[in-house]
């Protein structure tokens, strides 16, 4: 595949399905496409901020990814491409970001520890898959790349991209580095499981969190037969608790059995309120 040097583009990694990926994406407020990577979520802008001048592809795209993540519980590696250069910003939450980047003839800048933080945070092997990362970081005395004759700053982030697939990583054909963004956001489009994800008030926005609650593990203790029952059970326990502490002059008790029956209400309307959707 032939790339231009003049390319530029960007995509965001989560290490999360995109059940999972879609809600914290609503909250960035601009057009994505969510595309299934395996067991990740790659999220393709559709609009190109950093040609405003304002902020460079890095740093928009490094932005968001912090963004999503400072609300997750996993990471996510904004990766991008500008000219021949390229790099990458690993976030997680409130810890540190990680960054790093190579430049158009592939040598190497950032923080020297950068490559195991993102092995440690992204679960490799602390021995194989670290050396491998470490192997992208390198070059001769005389200044020039190491990585086997492929050592521009895309090809280095490719190899980066092929070692995560150990990660369970699968990236749809046409979502490569060096692709420019248009291309980049063609190939999405056409990707099986393909979504798009876009700002449409706070409504929306809670509602997709709600959808993903529901569909995940504490799904069945949120909506259905098991949320009814157990909203039953704390209104009927609560109740009578509440009463019986009224009539001994015990706020604490009152107060326990005040929170069970209301907890169980809400349950229970929240339950039917979904159903009625």
């Amino acid at each position: 595949m032939s790339i231009s040097r003049a390319a530029t583009g960007g995509m965001l990694l989560c290490r999360a399905e995109p059940l999972a990926a879609r809600p914290p994406a609503h909250l960035l407020r601009v057009p994505l496409l969510l595309v299934p990577a395996g067991t990740w979520s790659a999220l393709v802008p559709e609009v190109k901020p950093w040609l405003a001048g304002e902020e460079s592809v890095a740093e928009v795209l490094s932005g968001w990814g912090s963004a999503i993540a400072l609300g997750t519980n996993w990471p996510v590696l904004s990766v991008w491409w500008e000219g021949g250069r390229a790099g990458f910003t690993l976030s997680s939450g409130f810890r540190r970001t990680a960054a790093y980047e190579w430049d158009a003839a592939g040598r190497p800048a950032g923080a020297p520890d950068a490559m195991r933080t993102l092995a440690v945070r992204l679960g490799l092997d602390p021995v194989l898959d670290l050396e491998e990362l470490e192997r992208l970081t390198r070059t001769d005395p005389a200044g020039a790349p190491t990585l086997d004759g492929a050592g521009d700053g895309e090809a280095r982030l490719l190899g980066l991209l092929a070692l995560l697939t150990r990660a369970g990583l699968a990236l749809p054909a046409g979502l490569s580095p060096g692709e420019p963004a248009d291309r980049l956001r063609a190939a999405a489009r056409v990707a099986a499981g393909a979504e798009t994800v876009e700002w449409a008030g706070w409504r929306d926005a809670v509602r997709a969190e709600l959808d993903a609650v529901e569909e995940g593990p504490l799904g069945p203790w949120v909506r259905g037969p098991k949320a009814r029952l157990l909203g039953a059970v704390q209104v009927a326990a609560g109740a009578p608790l509440m009463l019986w502490a009224v009539r001994r002059r015990s706020p604490g008790w009152a107060a326990a059995g005040a929170f069970l029956t209301a907890q169980g209400a809400l349950s229970l309307a929240y339950d039917r309120a979904r159903t009625h959707r």
